[in-house]
Order: structure tokens, then sequence, then C-alpha cells
């Protein structure tokens, strides 16, 4: 007899992008509703009387002050900073000086980097994050390392290893042949086996020479079902830095596009500076955008135009970016993307962050099939949200009108606490239920 599992609570399911239509008719969230897992898939979402009677041998979960939604999608981190998170006072090339480049070095070593790869996803899992898209250091065993931790955890990984080779320490700087090959050999070990999806990954243009760029972007064109992610116009001194670099370039994007690193299954991490002529490259099918607002806050690198990018239609992602990012939660990061959002004078519904973190991430990678949603033959990634996991929380909770605004009080004051189960291709990995 085949095992199933039928998970029974608040259901959240989409039917459409609330980024475009009115939440109201995309997003739907069913307070007697049930998920069917079976070898390791979603059999069907319904109402969970009916599953219950269709499937009467199937071992029941109950969650009752609980909403059952899919997996968080995290689609833009830094693995290697795990351990220097939150650390103090600088912005982006002070950062990366400072903190990051000292920290990644330390991956040199396979075991260390198998150490944080580990933590990182333990981390992350802890916090109902089910997919990743990472950055590794320049270290081929570092790709390694993350992809194997995620085949043991048995999770979707993007990722793909860090391609410098100037403006960059000597310990971390790779050359245009090897990071082609490098790039190439992991592509190869890795890349469609199991739940794992191989990321080209350049930093960003001013730590790779014109010549990596092009030999990266030959790469992609030689395997066009890969992702390609680097970061675009975080912050005003980089776009300058860029500038002096690039003399040629139209704009920050197209130090991408005239090497082949402009395209549909492009990741452009921060985009929070953009040129009119970028948007419309990007608009007319260039890729994606990933919001990173904890991270944009505490580097101090500006307010990202949801609304607006939205209304071009450019698919649009959220991310904690760790360890620029200030936490591993992607509930904090629905937060900040709100409080951005209030900052523009546009504030996100509580539907419309929770499908960024989840449907709306998962289309940026490309993912859709697969993870982001609560639907039939959907993996059965699935993060279970407690609505009354602190005392400040419960007694929101109580007095809310409606499950929206309990909603909006767990994702605006949640943390790991908030993270009552987690189920990753239907086997149970976490929470507190």
């Amino acid at each position: 007899m085949t095992n199933q599992r039928l998970l029974l609570g608040a259901t959240l399911t989409y039917s459409g992008n609330p980024m475009q239509s009115a939440w109201e008719d995309a997003v739907k969230i069913d307070t007697q509703g049930g998920v069917l897992i079976e070898n390791g898939r979603i059999a069907a979402v319904d109402k969970g009387d009916a599953l219950r009677a269709a499937h009467p041998q199937a071992e029941v979960t109950r969650y009752a002050d609980a909403l059952i939604c899919p997996g968080f999608v995290d689609a833009h981190v830094h693995y290697p900073q795990t351990a220097i998170i939150a650390s103090w006072g600088k912005r982006l090339i002070d950062w990366l000086n400072t903190y990051t480049f000292p920290e990644e070095m330390r991956l040199s070593d396979p075991a260390y980097a198998g150490e944080i790869a580990a933590r990182y996803l333990d981390l992350t899992l802890a916090h109902g994050t089910t997919t990743v898209a990472s950055y590794c250091t320049i270290h081929p065993h570092s790709a390694d390392a993350l992809f194997q931790a995620a085949e043991e955890r048995g999770q979707r990984i993007v990722a793909g290893k860090t391609c410098m080779d100037h403006n960059a320490p000597e310990g971390l700087r790779d050359t245009v042949q090897s990071a082609y090959d490098d790039s190439k050999a992991l592509i190869e070990r890795w890349h469609g086996k199991g739940r794992a999806s191989y990321a080209i990954t350049p930093r960003f243009s001013p730590t790779s020479t014109p010549e990596q760029l092009s030999a990266l972007g030959a790469l992609w064109a030689e395997h066009p079902t890969c992702l390609m992610q680097t970061h675009l116009s975080e912050q005003t001194d980089e776009i300058e830095w860029v500038r002096d670099l690039f003399p040629e370039a139209r704009d920050y994007l197209d130090t991408y596009e005239a090497h082949g690193l402009l395209g549909e299954r492009g990741l452009y991490g921060h985009a929070i500076h953009l040129e009119p002529r970028e948007i419309d490259r990007l608009a007319e099918g260039g890729g994606a955008l990933v919001h990173c607002p904890t991270s944009n806050t505490f580097i101090g690198s500006g307010l990202f135009d949801m609304t607006g990018l939205a209304a071009r239609g450019i698919p649009l992602a959220l991310a904690t970016d760790t360890g620029g990012g200030s936490s591993f939660s992607m509930l904090r990061t629905m937060a900040a993307a709100y409080e951005v959002g209030q900052l523009r004078g546009t504030p996100l519904h509580a539907a419309q962050l929770i499908w960024l973190a989840t449907a709306g991430s998962a289309r940026s990678l490309h993912l859709q099939d697969h993870v982001g949603s609560l639907a039939e033959g959907m993996e059965a990634d699935i993060t279970v949200l407690s609505l009354d996991s602190t005392p400040a929380i419960a007694q929101r909770h109580a007095a809310a009108k409606d499950i929206w605004e309990s909603l909006f009080a767990t994702i605006m004051m949640g943390d790991d606490r908030a993270i009552a189960d987690v189920w990753v291709a239907g086997a149970r990995r976490g929470g507190r239920a």
C-alpha cells in the first residue's frame, strides 16, 4: 500500500500573480483545507473533510492556529557568509574587503566548506526555507559541499562556483580559463541531478575582466538550461566604479549584456538604482530581479521599487542575501519588504509578501513546476506557520478579524519559533509541531 500523509488545517493556494492582479483573486486561504502527500509529492489539495473521506488510510497530521503553505524559496544567498552575518557598519565595497573576502578564503579548506554548508542549510530549514539559490566561493569544492549537503537533506538547491579574476584578493581569484573549466565540470556533475540546478556565477562586473565575462557568457550559451546569477546596481558608489571600469558600457546591465550574460534565466540581485534602458531590456525578457530588503537596509543600499518593476511585468523574487542580509528568516525578509514598500508609499499585502517568498521566487528560479505552490503534482515542500508562536503574536492572532490579519502579524513579528513544521519532498525535516 502506498504511504500517504494528510495534513489538515488552513491551506494557502495560488491561482494567479498578486503582483499583477488583485490579491483577493490570486491568493486563497481555505481555513478547513487539507494537503495529501504521496511519494514525496502533493497528490491533492482540497477540503480537509473530503480528503479524509477519500483517503481513510492516510496518516493524519492536524494543525490548529496554523497555516499550511509552500516551503519558502530564498532566491539569492551567500552560504559562505553564514559565520559573518550581522557584522557591523560597512557599505558594500568595505563589507566585501573587511568581512566577506577573508571569510571566503577560509572555505579553501574543504572540511570548513562542508561544515558551513551543513550549518547554513540547517539554519534555513529551521526558518522554513526549503529551496535556496546560493553563491559559493571560487573554490569548486565549496559548490560540491553545498550540493552534497542539500542532497543529504533532500532539498532543492540552486548554486554555483563564484567567478572572480580581478579586483579581489590573490587567494580568491581564478582565471578566465579556470572559471570556465571549473564551472563546466560542476555543471556536468550536478546540474539536473536529483533536485539540483546549476547557476553560472560571476560575482559582479567589477570582479571579472571582460574576458572572463565573455567566457561565462559562452558557457551559458552552451548550457542554456542553467541559470546565471549575479549582482546589479546595488549601491551608487558601486555603479560609479562600474562606469570607471567599463567606460564603453551604456549602463551597468550592459556590462553583462555585451558578454552574453543577459537572458531569461538570469537572476540579478538588488537592482535598486536602475536606468530606464535597463528596465526596458529586463522587461523584454531579460531575466528576474531579486529583492533583498534586509541587506539593502543593513548596508544602506536604497529602496527597491517593487511595485514599479512589477508593473513592467518583470519576474520578481525575494531573498535574504545572507550574510549581507541580517537574518536567515524569510519571515523577517517579508517584513523588511513591507517596510521598504511603506517608505516608498507602496506597502505590500500579506498575500503579496508570501507569494513573493514562495511562488514568485520559484518562478524567478524557473522552478515553478516543482516548488513554490500547494498544487497537485508539485514536490511536497511545505512549511507550516504557527499563527500564535509567541505571546505578542498570540494576542494579536486572538484579536484578528480574519486569517489575513493573523498571517500579517506572524510576518511582521515572527521568527523560527513560528515554524511549526517543515516537510521536504514529503519528509518531515523540522519545526516544533
